[in-house]
């Protein structure tokens, strides 16, 4: 199949991606154990797969494609306790969140593929600073008109999925006042951000062309953006979460991205679609930087309000497509914690205020990933 012929799926149906921390228990830095561990999950029977990472500290658990978030959430769950496991069989822990508190980039290796390489070889010191861990949805599109639309439209929540998930607010051994510090590591590259503005699947294969013709990219891997087109998998992709700090998260997450996706369809609202990318960029930083204590300007209506407001609003606008799919619990769940005001940013900023270490922060994350989970003295 030509890599522009865009491969019809199941509407609506979800995939998930994410991005795991491999720590070491004695110092808990990250570990460089990424192909012992591979090998080893090799020989178990998992319902998904897991794979490298462009580090050797990292790796990437790839679900099955589902209909819902029930079945979603339960593979997560077996994935997560079989890697957990094997780890364990080879003295190393592991942890969700967008990044390691106090790992030094120079320490990291590049995992040994030939995509890898070729990335080091692109963009330099860059490639080991990306060393940061992210929870990617796929979502079924009938057509590439649907996935257009569905880029665009996405495009304006995008600051909710960051406020949702943000769990990095130290990185390098510091704390960055950042909800997601993880951002910006990805703005870095040329090739980051969002897809420009093109009608339909037609205007996005043309414009596909000319970039590679130009010599900007080779294939579609190339673009980092924040969601982007998989014609390959017949899906949409959202990439901008943090990996959360559990899979109980990460499954909220993408029943939230499949409810909004099932809204958009449903009622396509806004036909104007290009006045998403006037405010995106403010809109970005202010999830980033503030997390659900950020603003937020609606495109449609050039109205500054709470994010939060909006996210809540959203959330209770798309609950009649939640309970169609069976997900309604999921963002009840995720409306909570916004009232509250709180994200997994925040349990991490509790655990160090309570222990003095980033180390035993590490120490809480993993065991709260593993399933487990200490209280805020922990």
């Amino acid at each position: 199949m030509d890599e522009m012929d865009f491969k019809s799926s199941v509407e609506l149906t979800l995939g998930v991606e994410l991005e795991l921390q491999l720590v070491q228990p004695h110092d808990l830095d990250l570990a460089r154990d990424a192909g012992d561990l591979l090998a080893r999950l090799e020989k178990v029977k998992l319902p998904g797969a897991v794979k490298p990472e462009i580090t050797e500290s990292m790796i990437e658990l790839n679900t099955s494609i589902h209909r819902g978030h029930l079945t979603l959430a339960a593979e997560l769950g077996v994935m997560r306790d079989a890697v957990v496991r094997e780890a364990g069989m080879l003295n190393l822990q592991v942890c969700g969140g967008g990044t390691h508190p106090f790992h030094s980039w120079s320490a990291r290796r590049i995992f040994p593929t030939e995509r890898f390489k070729h990335i080091l070889e692109r963009y330099g010191y860059l490639a080991k600073q990306f060393t940061v861990f992210g929870q990617h949805i796929h979502l079924g599109c009938a057509n590439g008109d649907d996935a257009v639309y569905l880029v665009h439209m996405m495009t304006r929540y995008v600051p909710h999925f960051i406020a949702l998930s943000a769990a990095s607010p130290f990185y390098q051994g510091e704390d960055t006042s950042f909800q997601s510090s993880r951002l910006t590591a990805i703005n870095a590259f040329p090739l980051a951000g969002h897809m420009p503005f093109v009608e339909d699947w037609a205007e996005f294969i043309e414009y596909y062309k000319k970039m590679r013709a130009l010599g900007v990219v080779e294939s579609m891997k190339d673009f980092y953006w924040d969601i982007r087109p998989k014609p390959e998998y017949g899906t949409v992709e959202i990439r901008i979460c943090d990996t959360p700090l559990s899979v109980a998260r990460a499954a909220q997450l993408a029943a939230y991205a499949q409810a909004l996706a099932k809204w958009l369809l449903d009622e396509r609202p806004h036909p104007a679609l290009r006045a998403v990318y006037l405010v995106n960029a403010f809109n970005r930083f202010e999830a980033a930087r503030f997390g659900l204590r950020g603003q937020l300007i609606d495109p449609f209506e050039q109205k500054k309000r709470p994010l939060a407001a909006d996210i809540l609003d959203t959330l209770a606008g798309v609950m009649p497509q939640a309970e169609a799919l069976a997900g309604a619990d999921a963002l009840a769940a995720l409306a909570t914690d916004v009232r509250r005001g709180y994200s997994d940013a925040d349990w991490l900023r509790e655990r160090f205020a309570a222990n003095g270490s980033l180390a035993h922060t590490v120490r809480n994350s993993a065991a709260r990933w593993a399933g487990d989970k200490p209280g805020a003295s922990g």
